[in-house]
């Protein structure tokens, strides 16, 4: 019993760990989508964040500020890429899969 419970507690916090990098990633993306001419949301009606379009660098600013941005966002979907790698690798390491 105490194993599950540390089990559960350990992905509980790896759980919010993984949407608060994903939530930092998305509001880059707004940010980026702001500084963009092309991905400019003007249409006054609230729209999901282009993340793909900016992770591909697709209609994105060519500004130096920008391009930051958008490696700072790329290097927090990496880190949520890798977060969910090393929980499967932790779940098949333990035999929990």
């Amino acid at each position: 019993m105490p194993g599950d419970m540390v089990f559960a507690l350990v992905t509980g916090f790896w759980g919010v760990a993984m949407v608060a990098v994903f939530i930092m990633a998305i509001r880059l993306s707004y940010r980026i989508e702001a500084r963009s001419p092309d991905l400019v949301n003007r249409t006054g009606v609230p729209r999901k964040a282009m993340i793909l379009h900016t992770v591909a660098n697709r209609k994105v600013a060519r500004d130096a500020e920008t391009q930051c941005l958008r490696r700072r966002m790329n290097l927090l979907l990496l880190g949520n890429l890798a977060g969910f790698a090393a929980l499967w690798a932790g779940l098949w390491l333990t035999g929990r899969t």
